[in-house]
């Protein structure tokens, strides 16, 4: 099995990474702000649930198979985009002031947690970051490497669930005050499509 050192070394990389800006984290700060704490931290389950995925996939080889095949990865990216150009459109299309948070626009927890999984699973990037990252802590002579790459994926659904979880709390905190303002409620609304459209078309111009 990894080392403590080595998973302790990991698990730190893991929380930085977690941290810094990139699509999943603001995808969660966005959702957190607009429909509350719970939404946000169903998102975020559905984020660290879609990792479990992309773990298996490296433990298991597919993600190297994907990696190599250039029509996958362009047919996953323009699935993902379109999946976030359709969560930009009912964001930009909301009724001015309508709160996301309540009422008829705001989708149940089980279609929130499919939200983060669904964001997750589409990016072909989070599959090529696994590939490249986690064997990197891989230690010759410490076991199988497919239940080392499987512990290694744990230990970073578990930094991700606890940076991520901190940034729903916060947006979460900050988003209730502005949906008590119909004017930062439409505000809201029409930031967070321009946000979902933005990561809609960074997802079309990916490389691999």
């Amino acid at each position: 099995m990894t080392s403590i050192e080595t998973t302790l070394a990991f698990f730190a990389v893991s929380v930085l990474l977690g941290a810094a800006p990139g699509p999943d984290n603001l995808f969660v700060l966005m959702q957190s702000a607009m429909r509350g704490r719970r939404a946000g931290m169903l998102v975020v389950l559905g984020l660290c649930t879609g990792l479990l995925g992309h773990t298996a996939a490296v433990a298991v080889g597919l993600a190297a198979v994907f990696a190599a095949s250039p029509t996958a990865f362009t047919v996953l990216k323009f699935v993902g985009a379109a999946y976030l150009a359709w969560l930009a459109w009912q964001a930009l299309s909301a009724p001015d002031g309508a709160d996301p948070a309540v009422g008829a626009a705001a989708p149940d927890g089980w279609r929130m947690y499919v939200r983060g999984i669904v964001m997750n699973l589409t990016n072909p990037k989070v599959i090529l970051f696994f590939l490249a990252f986690l064997p990197q802590f891989v230690e010759t002579g410490a076991g199988p490497v497919a239940l080392q790459v499987m512990w290694l994926g744990f230990v970073f659904i578990v930094a991700t669930l606890l940076t991520f979880g901190a940034i729903a709390l916060f947006a979460a905190s900050i988003g209730q005050r502005l949906r008590s303002s119909a004017t930062a409620r439409r505000v809201l609304n029409k930031s967070a499509g321009l946000v979902f459209l933005g990561l809609a078309a960074r997802l079309v111009l990916a490389e691999r």
